[in-house]
């Protein structure tokens, strides 16, 4: 499963290009064979180090041709050795590499007319509580004390349809500058498809950002938070209206002109304001956050026929297959409540970018599968997934 969606020449290619080669021929954990163990680490992340090789090793003696990679399995301390060796860069170029949209048109749920509909959000995780992790990423507030163990944060772009990551970035989970899901998306938006749509929470926008991924030529649909000012320049037929976004700084002078130049349709300077179409609706039915409350979404369409009100609506609302996704990762991977084993920071990042590449496996996987069969992703329990996954390896070739 993790080699149809991470081949083996991606795996060898990524490890050429961050420079970490194996030093010897005939090593018994070459780095390739780290490679897909960090991954197995995601896959069995209730197995001790030797019983997830134990398993692996099975699987790569079904392969072929890859028994000189172990002789027997190693021990905990020669795979930590390996890690070690490895880093996490090879496997975050690997991420780089791999990740993809794997939708297709028949898939269920994947487009807006031209748009691949795809979404961004960040999560957290718990990594030991040692000295290298704590300095690195630092222990946070939580309930009025410090937090149980330090954290990592992790923003991702991924594809509303099949849930797959196939952006991503990760730092301190701290609330100093630097740290939020702001500044680590802002590593990302350079990086969006042209024929994407990007749904984003109201956590996501300021101006530098919205500036910085519609450059790309990606369609945006951002929800803002209620102190962005939109001037209603024009109601149009489907409720939704013409707006105008000003860049912040800008003196009240100035953001009138730059008003009255957008009601009257003029080009207006794009480092100084942007024009978007607003759609705006409230959802009385939904308990928590949200009931009663306006939802303002601001979108790079502003053709109404390309992309009605209604039709945004409901496409914003994709945006919590994230939630889901994250769930997948941090639940029917991890586990609940389970944090990393890594106890180093490049560890726990190379642990992240192996979580992150199984996810994407598995979720590819999925989608290929329900599109073959004419069904929505929706319709496959990720978790059952895993389990039928999980079984197919375990029986090991050997006992560790």
């Amino acid at each position: 499963m993790l080699a149809s969606w991470v081949p083996a020449d991606a795996v060898d290619d990524a490890v050429e290009v961050t420079g970490k080669r194996a030093q010897r021929r005939g090593g018994k954990l070459p780095p390739r064979v780290v490679a897909y163990f960090v991954m197995a680490m995601a896959l069995f992340a209730d197995e001790d180090y030797e019983e997830v090789a134990a398993r692996l090793a099975g699987t790569l003696a079904d392969w072929g041709g890859w028994e000189e990679s172990w002789g027997r399995v190693p021990t905990s301390g020669g795979i930590t050795q390996a890690r070690q060796r490895l880093g996490p860069e090879p496997l975050a170029e690997l991420f780089r590499q791999v990740a993809a949209p794997v939708a297709g048109l028949d898939t269920g749920g994947a487009f807006l007319g031209p748009w691949r509909l795809m979404s961004i959000d960040g999560m957290e995780w718990d990594v030991p509580d040692t000295a290298a992790n704590r300095e690195a990423f630092g222990v946070h507030e939580a309930g009025g004390g410090e937090a149980a163990y330090p954290k990592v944060r992790v923003v991702t772009v991924s594809e509303c349809a099949s849930r797959a990551p196939v952006l991503a970035a990760m730092g301190p989970a701290g609330s100093g500058k630097g740290t939020g899901e702001k500044s680590l998306a802002r590593a990302l938006y350079p990086r969006l498809g042209e024929d994407w749509l990007l749904i984003a929470d109201r956590n996501f926008y300021d101006w530098d950002a919205w500036v910085t991924a519609a450059g790309t030529g990606a369609a945006l649909l951002w929800r803002v938070k209620s102190d962005i000012r939109l001037p209603a320049l024009e109601l149009l037929p489907d409720g939704s209206y013409r707006s105008v976004l000003v860049r912040p700084g800008t003196t009240p002078k100035q953001r009138q002109a730059l008003i009255e130049a957008a009601r009257r349709g003029e080009d207006l300077d794009p480092d100084r304001a942007r024009p978007v179409r607003v759609v705006e609706y409230d959802v009385p039915d939904r308990d928590g956050d949200g009931k009663g409350e306006l939802i303002a979404l601001v979108t790079t369409i502003t053709d109404r026929r390309r992309a009605p009100a209604a039709v945004l609506a409901a496409a914003y609302h994709r945006r919590w297959e994230h939630e889901s996704a994250n769930a997948q990762l941090k639940t029917y991977l991890r586990g609940p409540g389970r944090i990393l084993r890594s106890q180093s920071p490049d560890m726990v990042r190379q642990e992240l970018w192996g979580y992150l590449l199984t996810h994407y496996a598995i979720s590819a996987l999925i989608c290929t599968a329900a599109t073959a069969a004419g069904i929505d992703p929706d319709r496959v329990k990720f978790k059952r997934a895993v389990r039928v996954i999980r079984r197919r390896v375990a029986d090991p070739a050997f006992s560790p």
